[in-house]
């Protein structure tokens, strides 16, 4: 998922005891595992079967045949390491505020001595492997890497590879389900690499020479490959009238639509008006103490200066020295754009946007807090599951914000219990996951399915939507709705709109997972027609629903991002555009779980869901609806965009964008599909404060009751 802009501290392993908010409710029992090998292969009781090794699109129709016995293969098989389901009960109960083990959290250490493989079972894996013919190129504490060619696969495996075609192109796939031998099997969380489909996460964002050098510390060896990034992307900017506020500045000379002439969209919003909005001001929270990691592929050669000269050109502080740090990966791959020449290439340039929203967005609304840069080697799964490891075998942040993501039709499902694990142990030691739910809706219209994202639907990490946020005059919080836009073209005669509301473009991302039961802070409050329980033998399976929680996220409000970029005069140059996504609303939510860490003290909050859903119901959130001022009020903006994105050169196009129009997901009263348990209020943060920290009783914009 890309930007939308269009023109479109040391780890702690006790928690001191306190008194928590009484929005803290009880939770029922259940929780969501990973994915195992569980099911004896029919016929051959000595192997088992591993799940989601068999690609959905490898079905007959589209079989080309046997691939050859000596085509070359790389896996990764991962390891499922000691007491499987002893990890998924300690992060239930250090996660649940209702829990006597609440905030227990261990250390990377306690974490490593508890669940780790054994080295019976890594030698077990190893053995295994090379008797079949692979010869191990790579092993970490999660995993080996292994080259062989498909006659090892299939004496490992049990399974033949086959061609498939697939979007016009052919790839290799299992023709069965994978399988290992019994004897290892309890030591195998999943196996990945046995199809080779491009299994990329894209930026969530939507929009979509030089400053001052920021201060900026490096650690790892990423930037020794730094010269083979491309140069910064082709310039994006925004094209005026705007609006101040929602509603300021009508579009007057534009042809009414739903009963007036609507306002302009506006210029974005910066860090200091969204903490407004957001009811942060006058609270004195700042995320100091705490850091944020961000995860992205690869890292800007210039988001030092360009973070530097944005916080000084809207009046963020400036950055101490190493509060932005980076650790990288070692090398980068496939920066190229995909192309047919290319399928599996990330566009590494257009990942710079999203790293430059990332981190000024953090920045803008927790100026307090550390940010550390992880960057991953590419935007592919193992690459991104790489970058998300490094930081909790290090314990390197309280919290990590990942603005990217792919619809699960288009991810791996074998990549699931890799993350899961890894947002597992994160749990265990206090960190925080939070992931973009994706900027097409339901999916339907780009996938052809209603669907929802990867890996924010898995139950371990909080899923983050999105809205379209309106403030008063003085910045005051006014309404959202849910973010889902439709837009229609100005007609040529310029008298009316085409064919309104016109087409979906981009909304919040949302529904019901395929893949993932409900998990078990769900109970009680996703209603059971959004939670679509299937029969499964004598009972009745519920799906996880997403979002979680949500912010601003809409383009047309969006927010003000500065970036190095290229311009049509061939200069590479400094400069500011709107942007928007759920890649905007899950850096602000991991802002503001940064401040109410420092509120309750800086001990962490580790998984948030819990919690967050403790408080559902409460004056602790925004109940967003997509009819703020009453049903029947269909609310839009004016775009004006330039057609060559840069400047007027090629002329301007004026469309009409609506709100809260996101394909068939609806923002309504209560828990829903589009907003979750809706937005932060003032009252949010006012439920972490400890009895004595500064700012403790009433901040600064607490109304007393969800504000709509």
């Amino acid at each position: 998922m890309r930007p939308t802009r269009e023109p479109s501290p040391s780890p702690r392993s006790r928690r001191s005891s306190r008194s928590r908010a009484a929005v803290l409710l009880s939770l029922p029992l259940m929780v969501a595992g990973v994915a195992a090998p569980s099911a004896v292969a029919q016929g051959h009781p000595e192997r088992v079967v591993l799940p989601a090794t068999l690609p959905a699109w490898a079905a007959p129709s589209a079989d080309r045949g046997e691939l050859a016995e000596a085509a070359p293969v790389t896996v990764r098989v991962y390891f499922a390491g000691r007491d499987r389901s002893g990890l998924q009960a300690l992060a239930r109960a250090v996660s649940d505020p209702r829990s006597r083990s609440y905030g227990h959290y261990l250390t990377p250490s306690q974490v490593q001595q508890r669940f780790a493989p054994t080295p019976a079972q890594e030698r077990s894996v190893h053995d295994w492997l090379t008797s079949a013919g692979f010869r191990i190129v790579a092993t970490t504490p999660h995993f080996l890497s292994v080259q062989g060619d498909a006659k090892a696969v299939r004496q490992a495996f049990g399974i033949q590879l086959h061609s498939y075609r697939k979007d016009g192109r052919t790839y290799r796939a299992p023709a069965a389900a994978a399988t290992v031998p019994a004897a290892v099997a309890s030591a195998v969380l999943a196996v990945t690499g046995l199809d080779d489909a491009p299994h990329m996460a894209s930026p969530a964002s939507a929009g979509t020479a030089s400053a001052p050098t920021g201060a900026v510390t490096t650690t790892g060896t990423g930037h020794s490959r730094r010269d083979l990034l491309p140069p910064p992307e082709a310039a994006f900017a925004n094209s005026g009238p705007f609006s101040a506020y929602f509603g300021a500045t009508p579009a007057t000379g534009t042809p009414a639509a739903y009963g007036k002439v609507q306002p302009y969209a506006l210029r974005g919003y910066t860090g200091t008006q969204l903490r407004h909005a957001y009811g942060v001001d006058g609270t004195r929270l700042t995320g100091a103490g705490v850091t944020v990691a961000i995860v992205d592929a690869y890292d800007s050669p210039t988001i030092g200066a360009d973070s530097a000269a944005y916080a000084a050109a809207h009046g963020d502080p400036a950055y101490r020295p190493g509060q932005l740090s980076h650790v990288d990966a070692k090398n980068w791959t496939d920066t190229e754009d995909p192309s047919a020449t290319s399928p599996n290439g990330c566009g590494a340039s257009g990942w710079y946007g999203e790293q430059s929203l990332d981190v000024e967005a953090v920045h803008g609304v927790a100026p307090g807090a550390d940010i550390l840069y992880a960057g991953a080697a590419s935007c592919q799964d193992p690459d991104l599951s790489d970058a998300l490891d490094r930081i909790v075998d290090g314990r390197l942040a309280d919290i990590v914000s990942n603005s990217w993501g792919e619809p699960e039709s288009g991810s791996d499902p074998a990549a699931d219990p890799v993350y899961d694990d890894i947002f597992l142990r994160g749990a265990a030691e206090g960190i925080g996951f939070y992931a973009a739910t994706g900027d097409d809706g339901d999916y339907k219209a780009k996938t052809g399915v209603r669907e929802t994202g990867m890996p924010a639907s898995l139950p371990w990490v909080t899923a983050v939507g999105g809205t379209s946020l309106a403030t008063d005059k003085n910045g005051d919080y006014r309404f959202e709705t849910g973010w889902g836009t439709d837009t229609a073209k100005l007609a040529k005669d310029g008298k009316s709109w085409v064919k309104l509301p016109g087409t979906f473009t981009g909304g919040a991302g949302g529904g019901t997972s395929g893949r993932v039961d409900e998990p078990f802070y769900q109970y009680g409050v996703v209603p059971s027609k959004l939670a679509r329980a299937t029969a499964k033998g004598s009972g009745l399976l519920r799906h996880r629903v997403v979002p979680d929680v949500a912010a601003v996220a809409d383009s047309a409000t969006g927010f003000l991002v500065g970036q190095t970029q290229t311009w049509p005069d061939h200069t590479v140059r400094y400069g500011e555009y709107r942007i928007g996504g759920t890649s905007l609303a899950t850096p602000v939510i991991a802002a503001i779980q940064a401040l109410a860490q420092q509120a309750q003290g800086g001990l962490p909050l580790g998984f948030a869901n819990p919690a967050l859903y403790a408080r559902y119901g409460t004056p602790a959130f925004h109940d967003v609806t997509d009819t703020p001022l009453g049903a029947g009020t269909l609310l839009a903006m004016v775009r004006k965009d330039f057609h060559n994105s840069a400047d007027a050169t090629d002329g301007i196009d004026t469309t009409l964008r609506t709100m809260g129009h996101d394909s068939s997901l609806s923002a309504v009263t209560g828990f829903d599909d589009v907003t979750g348990v809706g937005t932060p209020t003032a009252q949010y943060l006012a439920s972490y404060y400890l009895p004595g920290f500064p700012g403790f009783g009433s901040p600064h914009g607490v109304t007393g009751a969800p504000q709509r």
